[in-house]
């Protein structure tokens, strides 16, 4: 086993992926990772809530439209002034 298989966990539960590990995911700061208990194994994996939420949403509006809408808003906000 190599030096990088293993990591230390720190001060309240901190880990430090290795870069070869963060590279291969493409994970970066900022990136939100799902936590999972499967035994005594921890899982970690990347989330893309921003594909989730979109997804959720898909076919519920069109983004034409919501557009118009926002243009519509800073019309209004400009005339009261």
């Amino acid at each position: 086993m190599k030096k990088s298989d293993f990591i230390l966990v720190r001060k309240r539960g901190v880990i430090v992926l290795p870069k070869k590990v963060r590279d291969a995911l493409k994970i970066e700061e900022g990136d939100i990772l799902k936590v999972k208990v499967d035994g005594a194994n921890v899982i970690l994996s990347k989330e893309d809530l921003w594909n989730r939420l979109f997804g959720c949403a898909k076919g519920l509006y069109n983004p034409d439209d919501a557009e118009i809408e926002l243009d519509k808003g800073e019309v209004i906000e400009e005339s009261d002034r």
